[in-house]
């Protein structure tokens, strides 16, 4: 009797949930909206990053994940808005990867998702800058509100979690059907 991998079934979970369950118009309105609050955060500590949105202002990107879509516009202030809906993208990024289970994995691993580039080529070039170098620093923000000490504290047993977590990600079936190996501790990293 053969049996679908966990990967197949969570997959096959996820569409039938997505068909049944369609979240209407206001919510994802407020969650794009969230979603801008927080790139916007990110890239306030990032004055590199802002001068570069600043030379693409009213540039617009058009994101896409399976049923899914944003669009963002560069403002003159260096920063994000969302895009009116009539607004023309002049880039189109389409994740090319629909398993919500294996871009999981993927970037447990620190992989980032195969995405298909339609457009402007400067644009995707200042797009690919911005994801290769703004990091969120969460432990800064938890320590404007917790202190010093324990933000370092919860950001440190974020670090092991995510570090357990991409072990358990690595340790995913090889080819072959083995388990792969457990990554070895790298330095600086607490042994489990």
């Amino acid at each position: 009797m053969a049996t679908q991998p966990p990967s197949s079934f969570l997959d096959q979970l996820f569409d039938r949930a997505g068909r049944v369950f369609q979240p209407p118009q206001w919510v994802i309105d407020e969650v794009q909206r969230r979603l801008v609050l927080l790139f916007n955060h990110v890239l306030q500590q990032e004055a590199e990053a802002q001068a570069r949105l600043k030379r693409q202002a009213g540039r617009v990107v058009e994101a896409h994940w399976r049923q899914f879509s944003m669009r963002l516009q560069a403002t003159p202030a260096g920063l994000l808005d969302l895009a009116p809906a009539t607004a023309q993208p002049d880039l189109t990024l389409t994740v090319a990867q629909d398993s919500p289970f294996s871009l999981a994995q993927a970037a447990l691993r620190g992989e980032k998702p195969a995405v298909r580039i339609a457009g402007d080529v400067q644009l995707a070039a200042e797009v690919q800058w911005l994801v290769d170098h703004v990091r969120w620093d969460i432990e800064e923000d938890l320590a404007r509100v917790f202190g010093d000490a324990p933000a370092h504290a919860i950001g440190e047993v974020l670090r092991k979690m995510a570090a357990a977590l991409r072990q358990f990600a690595g340790r995913g079936a090889a080819p072959g059907g083995t388990p792969a190996p457990a990554a070895p501790n790298g330095p600086g990293q607490a042994g489990g």
